[in-house]
Order: structure tokens, then sequence, then C-alpha cells
């Protein structure tokens, strides 16, 4: 059987009803929400915006544990990565701080960005206060704004994040390295006694 459309209405009228059919069966519609209007973090770190400063994909890799002692691996160093945006049309300063530990600055240039993990100087922070798999919370003051974020702790078990891991210290290394030397010394002396000699 052959149709054919005798007039510009219902030609026009036909179409329409078939693209709706096409849209009903396929299931895509103009208010089903899309995915890609959605923002999101497409990694371990998150984002946020703070003032004219866009922290993306920020996480602290930490050399705590999550199965040793919760207050221990709390205490433990963590050095922040991710990328750092200035939108603003000048140079700001960013402060960074973990509840328990010291404040990092970053300078960020006019409409530019810093990347963390490339900086002369890491976001290094002396505890972050909380274990890996947790989330902490990190004081971001920029330009004057100052907000808190929660941040996920990582620790080295994915390969990409062991190279941000902070190494300990000189200082700390150095006192570990002369209290081993001590015990051993002390434990040399100790089997070194003097045996008797046999008289004649």
């Amino acid at each position: 059987m052959r149709f054919t459309a005798s007039t510009p209405a219902t030609r026009v009228a036909l179409a329409a009803a078939l693209g709706l059919g096409l849209l009903t069966a396929t299931g895509c519609g103009y208010i089903n929400p899309q995915q890609t209007s959605i923002q999101y973090s497409a990694s371990d770190g998150i984002r946020a915006d703070v003032g004219s400063v866009q922290l993306r994909n920020v996480l602290i890799a930490s050399t705590g544990k999550s199965g040793s002692s919760q207050s221990a691996s709390a205490n433990a160093p963590g050095r922040m990565i991710g990328t750092l945006f200035n939108t603003s049309g000048q140079d700001l300063t960013v402060s960074l701080s973990t509840p328990s530990s010291n404040t990092v600055s970053v300078t960020i240039p006019k409409n530019g960005e810093v990347r963390l993990e490339t900086t002369s100087t890491p976001v290094d922070f002396s505890h972050v206060g909380g274990v890996p798999g947790s989330l902490v919370d990190v004081k971001v003051n920029a330009g004057g704004t100052s907000q808190s974020v929660k941040v996920p702790v990582l620790d080295g078990t994915i390969a990409d994040y062991r190279t941000y891991l902070p190494t300990p210290s000189p200082s700390a290394t150095s006192s570990a390295s002369s209290s081993t030397s001590a015990s051993s010394s002390a434990s040399g002396s100790a089997s070194a006694t003097p045996s008797a000699t046999p008289s004649k």
C-alpha cells in the first residue's frame, strides 16, 4: 500500500509524529537529565570553588595506614595534590591548612593555575588529621574568602600517588638512626662480658 501526503500541512504532521515516535521508542527525551550537563570530578579528588579560586581534582596523599592506630595515622604527614585555578584579574595567595597542621601558602597568577604536583613549594601538611579513606576539613583562605572543604585522604595503595607521599624529615630520620645505634651499642656492651681466666 502506498501512502502519499497530499498537502504540506499533512507532511509536517507526519514528520512530527514520526520524530515523536522515534524519541519515545529510543527512550530519549528533552525532559530526561543529561549526564554531560552534571559537573563532577572524574578522578579520586574533589572540586570546590572558594571565591575566585577553583580547586580541581584535589586530594591528600598521606603516609598514614588505615589499618594501624587511628591517632597515629591521623597525625601522619600528607601532601595535597591537584590543580588550583585563579579566575580573577589579580594574583592571589591561597592559604591551606588542616585543623592540626601548619598553614601552607600558594600564590596563583591572575587568570592562571598552579599544579600542586609540580610546584616548587609543595603543600605538605605536618598532620593530616584523618586516616586514608576518610575526608578531612581543609581550611582554604583565598582573597579574603575563607571556607572549609572536605578533601579525601589516600595512601600509596594506588601507584600513581606513591610519588607524592611526603618523605620523613631529616631530623626524624637522624633521631631514629641514632636511637638504633645506641640500642645496638648497648646490646653489644652487655654481651661482651669478661670471661674468667683459669688459674694454674
